[in-house]
C-alpha cells in the first residue's frame, strides 16, 4: 500500500491548490458552499493528475531507470507491477470524472477536466519531447486549474490572472528544465529528449526574461484599473514579497544549483514558505479587512 500511494505523488496534489485562487481574489474564500466545490474540484484534478502520473510513469520506465532520484519510483523501481499501475490509473480516471460531473453537471469543469487530461495526455505520448511546447503544456495546466476553480466558484476570471498564473507556472518549468540540462551535463544521459533543444545559457537569458516580466506583469495587475479604484495603492505594497520570492527561487537556482522539483522546494525552503505567507497575509488583509484601513 505505501507504494502504490507513492505511485500516486500526492505531495504534487499541492499544485491544485490553485483552484482556490479566483476565490480568494474574489474575496468568496469562506464561502462554504463555494469551498466545499473547490474541495470536491482539488480531488477530481489530483485523481486525473495522479492517473496522468502513472502513465507517464509506466511510458518512461526505462529513461527513469537511467535518473538518481526517479530510479525509486514504484514503477521503475518493480515495486509496483505495471498492471496494477495501469488498473490504478483507470480507476483514478473514472474517480476523477465522475466527481467532475457531480461538482457541475452543466458539463463546464468536466470540459476543463478533460482538456486538461487529454493535454497531458498528449505530453506523455510525445508532446513533452519537444523543447518549448513541453513547458508551455505545463503552464497550461496551471492555468486550466484556476479556470477549473472559477467555474466551480462562478468566478469571472481577470486577464491578469490568467497572465501571472501563466508566467509563474512557466517560470517555474523553466527551472525544472535547467536542472535536467544540468544533469545531462554531470552524467552525460539525455533523460529528456526535449532537453537536446535547450541549453545552460539558453535557459539561463528565457529565466532572466520570464522574471522580469513576471515582476513587471504583477506591478501592473496591483495598479490597474478595477483594483486601484477600490484598493489605492495598498495592493502595490504586496509586490515586494513578489519580488522577494522570485530572487529566491533564482538564487535555489543559480546559487544553490536546486532547481528541481517546484513543489519539493515549496515544501522545504522555509524562505519561500515565509515570502508565500507574507504575501497570503497582506492580500487577505486588504481584500477582506480593508475597511481597518491598516495599509493608510
Amino acid at each position: 500500500m505505501p507504494e502504490i500511494i507513492k505511485l500516486l505523488r500526492p505531495k504534487d496534489w499541492a499544485k491544485n491548490g490553485f483552484l482556490f485562487i479566483p476565490a480568494f481574489f474574489a474575496r468568496k474564500f469562506f464561502d462554504l458552499h463555494n469551498i466545499e466545490l473547490l474541495v470536491g474540484g482539488f480531488f477530481a484534478f489530483s485523481f486525473l493528475a495522479s492517473s496522468i502520473y502513472i502513465i507517464n510513469d509506466y511510458r518512461d520506465i526505462e529513461d527513469d531507470r537511467k535518473h538518481p532520484k526517479k530510479s525509486k519510483r514504484p514503477l521503475a523501481s518493480g515495486k509496483v507491477s505495471k498492471s496494477t499501475g495501469l488498473l490504478v490509473a483507470i480507476i483514478l480516471l473514472i474517480a476523477g470524472v465522475i466527481l467532475g460531473y457531480i461538482l457541475d453537471p452543466s458539463g463546464k469543469f468536466l470540459f476543463l477536466l478533460g482538456i486538461y487530461y487529454s493535454l497531458n495526455m498528449g505530453y506523455s505520448f510525445g508532446l513533452k519531447n519537444i523543447s518549448i511546447v513541453d513547458i508551455m503544456i505545463v503552464a497550461a495546466g496551471f492555468v486550466l486549474r484556476v479556470k477549473g476553480g472559477a467555474v466551480l466558484g462562478r468566478i469571472d476570471t481577470t486577464e491578469w490572472l490568467i497572465i501571472m498564473t501563466f508566467l509563474l507556472a512557466l517560470f517555474m518549468a523553466i527551472g525544472k528544465r535547467r536542472d535536467d540540462v544540468i544533469l545531462k551535463l554531470s552524467t552525460g544521459t539525455d533523460m529528456r529528449k526535449a532537453v537536446k533543444g535547450y541549453t545552460l545559457d539558453y535557459l539561463n537569458i528565457v529565466l532572466g526574461l520570464v522574471c522580469a516580466i513576471i515582476i513587471v506583469a504583477y506591478i501592473n495587475y496591483t495598479v490597474s484599473g478595477a483594483l486601484y479604484l477600490e484598493f489605492g495603492h495598498r495592493l502595490y505594497y504586496t509586490s515586494i514579497f513578489v519580488i522577494a520570492g522570485v530572487l529566491r527561487y533564482l538564487q535555489i537556482i543559480f546559487v544553490l544549483n536546486n532547481s528541481g522539483s517546484p513543489t519539493d522546494i515549496l515544501y522545504k525552503d522555509r524562505f519561500i514558505q515565509l515570502t508565500l505567507l507574507l504575501w497570503v497575509a497582506s492580500f487577505f488583509a486588504i481584500l477582506y479587512l480593508k475597511d481597518a484601513n491598516f495599509f493608510g
